[in-house]
């Protein structure tokens, strides 16, 4: 095994940066290949259902007709997601085309409730009356006139988004995609899923950067240590940016904790000047061996492994403090939370 920075003095890891920056590069982990299904994900089998009711709906797609899409989806609600995922559009975009095409006004709020709605009860009859109808009819209406028109002439320069196999030729590329041999609902399931699955990537980032916390939490637990794990957005007196983790609370912080999991060098860059940040803070108005409180950073993905600088920095910042889940094993033992470890 190397030796980390946590084990020996910031004179010692400042006399050979780059074989710590090795180290803490040899023991990052990415979890780009597995993900969390979270709350509301669609499985296969019901998308394809939903796509099923569309395609029934429409005649094997042959005539998009507002009306009836609509009624078909009142019933079978997931056929709103398959219509988006043909649009290829994130539900803020749908929205916007309608309100501009329609002159409804169909917000952002509105369309994203109205798509995890679906998403998450999608076997649900949807409830549609007074503003709901109105604005769902513009956006059926919407994505209708908007898929059978297929693809308008651009500059060479430009590429219009319905430049599509399946969208380019309106109803036309449709038919034809869904009467080939290709599994035209798997192709839009992926779709929807993201360039691939980094739609739903997105939707569960949460839950991701939860993993590495919940495992943080197991070791102060487990050592009996008391902390206080703030919320998302929370705002701490003393803190312009709040910690994931304050040992022993908000009111006597010794030891803070930054959880960080990353798979994209731009936002771990920005994590690192976070953490550079709560470093400075903790040196304010103190000299360099007696902070206010010990900062520790705790990361995760190969974002952190992308920017060697970056990665010196935040040594610097720490003192030398940064875990992986690796290493997760000697948080208590290499910092100052073996001051406050009760068991």
């Amino acid at each position: 095994m190397p030796t980390f920075p946590f084990e020996v003095s910031p004179e010692e890891f400042s006399q050979d940066i780059e074989g710590y920056v090795d180290a803490i590069f040899s023991c990052l982990e990415s979890e780009f290949l597995v993900m969390p299904k979270g709350a509301g994900f669609v499985e296969y089998p019901v998308f394809e259902r939903g796509y099923e009711a569309l395609k029934k709906a429409t005649g094997n797609f042959s005539k998009l007709n507002p009306e009836s899409v609509v009624r078909a989806a009142i019933p079978e609600p997931i056929i709103i997601v398959v219509l988006r995922s043909m649009l290829g559009f994130t539900p803020p975009e749908w929205g916007y085309v309608t309100s501009q095409r329609t002159g409804v006004s169909v917000t952002q709020g509105f369309v994203r409730s109205l798509d995890r709605k679906v998403r998450m009860n999608p076997e649900t009859e949807l409830n549609t009356n007074g503003v709901t109808e109105e604005r769902l009819d513009a956006m059926v209406k919407t994505a209708c006139e908007l898929l059978t028109a297929g693809a308008p002439e651009v500059n060479e320069e430009q590429l219009h988004r319905f430049d599509k196999a399946d969208t380019r030729d309106g109803v036309d590329s449709i038919k034809n995609m869904s009467g080939l041999g290709v599994p035209y609902a798997m192709l839009l399931y992926e779709r929807f899923l993201g360039r691939p699955f980094a739609g739903h990537r997105d939707s569960v980032s949460e839950l991701i950067g939860d993993s590495l916390e919940s495992a943080i939490e197991e070791v102060l637990s487990k050592a009996g240590i008391s902390f206080r794990k703030t919320r998302r957005a929370e705002r701490i007196k003393g803190f312009d940016q709040t910690p994931d983790f304050i040992i022993p609370s908000e009111f006597n912080p010794q030891v803070i904790i930054e959880a960080k999991i990353t798979e994209d060098d731009g936002t771990a860059r920005d994590k690192v000047t976070r953490i550079q940040h709560l470093g400075e803070l903790s040196l304010a108005g103190r000299s360099d061996d007696n902070p206010k409180y010990e900062v520790i950073a705790c990361i995760g993905g190969r974002g952190f492994g992308v920017r060697r600088k970056d990665m010196k920095k935040m040594i610097f910042a720490t003192r030398g403090k940064v875990f992986t889940a690796k290493t997760l094993n000697q948080l208590v033992a290499c910092t100052r939370l073996k001051d406050f470890k009760s068991r």
